[in-house]
C-alpha cells in the first residue's frame, strides 16, 4: 500500500527524473488534452500502451503498476456496462432481469469504450509523471504555475498525512485481525465500519494537532516556497519537440481512415 501511493520510484536516476518538472508537466497535460478532446479510441489507447510501456522500460514492478491501473480499470469497466445497456442504438442483445427487458446496444458499447479508453489514457500519464517526478517538485511547479496557494497547500498536507493515516489503518486492521475481527463475512463488514469510523476520527484529530502544530511554529497563512530555478535550454528543446510530435500523432490518429 505505501508503494501504491509512494513516489519512491520518482528517486531513481534516469532521463525522466532529470527533466524540470514544468517541462514534464507541460507535456503531460498536452497529452492528456489531446486525450480527452479525441473522438476515436485510438489517440487514447496509443497513450495508454506507451505511458505502461514506459513504466516499464523505467523497471517499475508490473505488480506496482496493477495495482494502480486497479481502481480506474474498475471505473472503466462500470462506464463500459452502463453505456451499453442505457444507450438506445442497435441491439447486440437481450436478457430480462426482474421482470425488466435490457438491451445492449453497439453505439453504447463504443460510446463506453470511447469514455474508458478516455480514462485509461489520461490516468496513465498522470502515473507516468508522479512515477518520474517527486511530489515536492509537483507542487512547487504548481506554485510556477501561478495555482491558488491555497490549493497547493492542501494537496501537500493531504499527500503528507495520506502516509500517516496508512499507518494507522493497517495497525487498527492488524489489531482487529488478531481479535478475530475478520473471521466471518458479518464481522468483516462490522469491522470494516469500526476501522472507516476509527480513520476519519483520527483524521480529524490529526487535523487538529497538525494546525496547532503549524501555528506554534510562525505559520502565518500561507506556506513560504523558494524560488523556481530558470528552465534549462535542454527542457525547453524537449517542450518543442514534444509538443508537435503530439499534436501530428493526434491529427493522424484523429482523421486517418482505420
Amino acid at each position: 500500500m505505501f508503494n501504491v501511493f509512494s513516489d519512491i520510484f520518482a528517486r531513481r536516476e534516469n532521463v525522466f527524473t532529470r527533466m524540470d518538472a514544468r517541462a514534464k508537466m507541460i507535456v503531460a497535460f498536452t497529452l492528456i488534452l489531446a486525450i480527452i478532446t479525441s473522438s476515436k479510441v485510438f489517440m487514447p489507447l496509443t497513450v495508454f500502451a506507451a505511458c505502461v510501456l514506459t513504466m516499464m522500460a523505467l523497471r517499475i514492478p508490473s505488480k506496482l503498476v496493477v495495482l494502480r491501473l486497479l481502481g480506474p480499470l474498475g471505473i472503466v469497466s462500470v462506464l463500459i456496462v452502463l453505456q451499453t445497456l442505457l444507450t438506445k442504438g442497435t441491439a447486440l442483445f437481450s436478457f430480462v432481469a426482474a421482470g425488466w427487458e435490457i438491451t445492449a446496444s453497439w453505439e453504447g458499447l463504443t460510446r463506453g469504450a470511447l469514455m474508458g479508453s478516455r480514462v485509461l489514457g489520461a490516468v496513465s500519464v498522470i502515473l507516468l509523471l508522479s512515477s518520474v517526478t517527486p511530489a515536492h517538485k509537483v507542487f512547487h511547479a504548481l506554485r510556477w504555475f501561478k495555482v491558488p496557494e491555497g490549493w497547493v497547500e492542501i494537496a501537500l498536507l493531504v499527500y503528507r498525512y495520506t502516509f500517516t493515516l496508512l499507518d494507522q489503518t493497517a495497525d487498527i486492521a492488524a489489531a482487529q485481525s488478531a481479535r478475530l475481527g475478520y473471521s466471518s463475512v458479518r464481522r468483516s463488514i462490522s469491522s470494516i465500519g469500526v476501522l472507516a469510523g476509527t480513520v476519519i476520527t483520527r483524521s480529524m484529530d490529526q487535523a487538529m494537532r497538525t494546525y496547532e502544530a503549524m501555528e506554534l511554529r510562525g505559520y502565518q497563512g500561507s506556506f513560504p516556497f523558494g524560488p523556481v530555478p530558470k528552465m534549462r535550454r535542454a527542457d525547453l528543446c524537449s517542450i518543442i519537440v514534444a509538443i508537435p510530435m503530439i499534436t501530428v500523432s493526434y491529427l493522424i490518429l484523429e482523421w486517418w481512415p482505420l
